[in-house]
């Protein structure tokens, strides 16, 4: 039997999720074993340099596509979140993970506990706008390095921000001070949830994860996708995107959050019209937020 070759990043966060995903293939009698690939963003952990300043999302998934092109590896395995809406197009994603929970979570303090001009850690220019907006009189410094670096990390008399799946994702939930509202604190694009990708003229692997893909979860962030694809895969704007229950919430604001645009809209059963309706409300938020 063919044993399927899993590349990942190093991180703890990302091996767990890579044991995850070895763990379902062998529920279906398919062996797999990872491949450990070190990559510019983790490279540049240590150094607390933005991430928009040296990739932005593609910083951490690129070498790890490129195992699988070469040969090294089979699947590729990335946190959603981090996978730019244009990839290779001689890869594929072959499944998506069920979703854990969407949401973003303060550590050290809730939002109301925080002490006038308190200090928030985070490196996401979305979470510094949404809480810029909740709480004007917040500072922000930035945060990089694995989830246990980041817990070190928490600023005297302040908080950092993380995502909850990545700490579900660790056994770490015990840790978090206040769960954010994602209909408030939207998402980013694909937040919660694995996406496995393969190459597009391998149709064993392609077979293989299919039996592992979370229909509803697919459904869901191809939609948030259509929307950040819309906006452009260059686009460093603050920007969120979460469907749940049948709705998809986006957030877009300029780089001053002069503008914020927030808007919820309900699905159809259609995902070829959903997908459509989300580019429609992508194409609305970008006009108005580059009018301001």
């Amino acid at each position: 039997m063919t044993t399927l070759r899993l590349a990942t990043r190093g991180s703890a966060q990302a091996r767990t999720q890579a044991e995850f995903v070895a763990a379902r293939l062998a529920e279906r009698g398919v062996d797999a074993e990872l491949v450990i690939i070190e990559t510019h963003g983790d490279r540049t952990q240590a150094t607390n340099v933005p991430l928009h300043t040296i990739g932005g999302q593609g910083v951490f998934v690129k070498e790890v596509q490129a195992a699988v092109l070469d040969g090294r590896a089979d699947v590729a395995v990335h946190s959603a979140k981090d996978l730019p809406t244009e990839t290779d197009p001689r890869l594929t994603i072959g499944a998506y993970t069920e979703r854990r929970d969407a949401a973003d979570a303060l550590i050290g303090a809730t939002l109301d506990d925080l002490p006038e001009g308190a200090t928030v850690a985070t490196g996401s220019v979305r979470r510094r706008a949404q809480l810029a907006l909740a709480r004007p009189d917040l500072q922000f410094v930035e945060l990089r390095g694995n989830i246990h670096t980041r817990l070190e990390r928490i600023p005297d008399g302040g908080a950092i921000v993380m995502a909850v799946a990545a700490l579900q994702v660790l056994g770490l939930t015990e840790r978090m001070d206040e769960r954010l509202d994602p209909g408030r604190f939207v998402p980013a694009i694909g937040q919660g949830c694995v996406a496995l990708e393969c190459r597009l003229d391998d149709p064993a692997t392609t077979a293989s994860l299919a039996a592992i893909d979370h229909e509803p979860t697919r459904t869901a962030v191809e939609i948030e996708r259509a929307f950040l694809g819309e906006l452009g895969s260059g686009c460093s704007l603050p920007v969120g995107a979460h469907v749940v229950d049948g709705r998809l919430t986006t957030f877009l604001a300029a780089d001053d959050v002069a503008l914020v645009h927030t808007e919820t809209t309900v699905m159809s059963g259609d995902h070829a019209r959903n997908l459509d309706t989300a580019r429609a409300v992508a194409h609305t938020a970008r006009e108005r937020v580059d009018a301001s």
